[in-house]
């Protein structure tokens, strides 16, 4: 069963201030600025965000869930295959309690920027349900014939195993012209998935200046004169040859994403299908990155820039700096394309 936390998607042109926006208050009493605030906000929420709490959007889940599968059973019936709706194959909404916290000094003290510092690692799981296939009796009966046919009428067509080995093969080629099956037919119908794809087509054009605008921002004089006040001060603190806020964010990544290759590496060499319990779990213990004294020294690194870098956004202001230049070209955004906007929002109401 899958667990899930909820997210809450915003305009490609907030993406790297929202990590940065809070809740808190300044000194004076005035209310910090949030993504929130975001004048293209407006426009885009139907899209990429969400005003329900977790225990509307787990009701929400759950009835969706409920729909899927029982549109699911009257295809697969339809096709001459009995199928019981399989309830547990939804998923479980919980919410974040503050785990992340990136301008908190204590949080930052204790996760640096929260990638080699898992913050939800220590978080208490919820205890998962045992699983039980309301099919798998059926499944068994049928032969060997009959249960690839079922599988194939229910998830649709699979790539070959030549093709899943292949480092080339086109995935996203693949599913657009594949049959997904009943499950896949019934997702489509009520996530609406089909509708998104059309509105994202119909609006590409907007949606590429969307892009840009992102750009806009990050080039903007005065983000530029922002970022070069943050890296000075960083320079002064001991940590020199950053020249943007996300710098040392997006170098640590790069670092992160060297041990999943190698991991990668190593379960694609591995023989799955003959191995014993005990082999899968010494693969997994010997590739496990987060064990090896390189990621525990990252580990550590990571705390100590990311604490100058909250010492310098606080100096500079960084937060609130950056949210008003975008905010400010936003409205310019906004003022520029208003009929386009307001055709995308009525659009994305229309289909959520």
């Amino acid at each position: 069963m899958r667990t899930t936390r909820p997210l809450t998607l915003v305009a490609s042109a907030a993406i790297l201030t929202a990590t940065l926006a809070g809740c808190s208050q300044q000194g004076g009493g005035e209310p910090e600025l949030s993504w929130e605030d975001s004048p293209l906000n407006e426009y885009t929420a139907a899209v990429y965000g969400s005003d329900l709490s977790p225990e509307e959007q787990q009701k929400q889940m759950d009835e969706q869930t409920r729909e899927i599968e029982e549109r699911t059973a009257e295809c697969m019936q339809a096709e001459g295959f009995e199928y019981v709706p399989n309830l547990q194959n939804g998923g479980v909404v919980f919410e974040d309690d503050g785990v992340w916290d990136p301008e908190s000094r204590e949080w930052v003290a204790q996760y640096g920027y929260g990638m080699f510092n898992d913050p939800w690692q220590d978080q208490p799981q919820p205890e998962p349900e045992e699983y039980v296939d309301p099919n798998q009796e059926y499944i068994e009966s049928l032969s060997e014939s009959e249960q690839l046919a079922y599988n194939e009428t229910l998830w649709g067509e699979q790539p070959s195993e030549e093709e899943m080995s292949d480092p080339e093969f086109d995935w996203n080629a693949f599913y657009e012209t594949a049959d997904r099956g009943c499950n896949g037919e019934a997702s489509d119908e009520v996530y609406g998935t089909n509708l998104w794809d059309k509105l994202y087509e119909e609006f590409e054009p907007l949606m590429t200046k969307m892009d840009e605008l992102y750009t806009t921002v990050q080039e903007s004089p005065e983000m530029v004169e922002l970022d070069a006040e943050w890296a000075s001060c960083m320079a002064d603190a001991g940590h020199a040859g950053y020249t943007k806020q996300a710098d040392p964010m997006n170098e640590l990544s790069e670092k992160q994403n060297a041990f999943y290759e190698e991991q990668n590496a190593a379960y694609e060499d591995f023989d799955f299908e003959n191995a014993s319990e005990e082999e899968l779990a010494a693969l997994e213990e010997q590739s496990d990155p987060t064990q090896t004294p390189e990621w525990k020294e990252l580990a550590e690194k990571e705390i100590e820039i990311a604490l100058v870098d909250l010492d310098c956004r606080e100096k500079t202001d960084y937060r609130d700096a950056s949210l008003r230049i975008q905010f400010e070209l936003e409205e310019q955004f906004i003022a520029d394309n208003k009929a386009e906007l307001e055709a995308y929002k009525a659009a994305a109401e229309q289909a959520s």
